[in-house]
């Protein structure tokens, strides 16, 4: 599968992918949610100013990473459920880990239990919990890179 795969920085040209991509995730993942709040265009809001990585699977955008450097915080990572549990996310994060200094900080939703499963396996360790609109989360902290 790997020969397949490339991480790439943000193009222009893949944003209306990364739109359709970020808003169908979300909606499938965040079913606790209302749908109608999601909307095509939360993609570069939420993303603005963010260094974001794009997974490619045969030139189709898969997946990505976007990180808010000035406080190595991880805002998203998100791939397309047809390529979970094939090692594409922790691909991204390595990646995006290149980029960073330590520690990286991500907020994970309490009810996104497979998300949570993934930081905790990947070597994240909870340091606060907290609530926001969207329901109790998890503040997670890496001090090294992954194996």
């Amino acid at each position: 599968m790997n020969d397949k795969l490339e991480i790439i920085e943000f193009r222009e040209s893949d944003l209306d992918a990364l739109r359709e991509l970020f808003l169908k995730v979300r909606q499938n993942t965040f079913v606790w949610a209302d749908r109608s709040a999601f909307d095509l265009l939360d993609f570069d809001v939420q993303t603005k100013g963010e260094y974001i990585l794009t997974a490619l699977y045969n030139k189709k955008v898969i997946g990505f990473i976007s990180v808010w450097m000035r406080d190595n915080f991880i805002h998203h990572l998100y791939i397309d459920e047809a390529f979970h549990k094939r090692g594409i996310g922790k691909i991204l994060l390595k990646a995006a880990l290149e980029q960073t200094k330590f520690p990286v900080m991500l907020k994970c939703l309490e009810r996104n239990t497979q998300a949570v499963a993934f930081y905790k396996k990947t070597g994240f360790t909870e340091k606060a919990h907290g609530d926001n609109e969207n329901g109790p989360y998890i503040l997670f902290e890496l001090n090294q890179k992954i194996e």
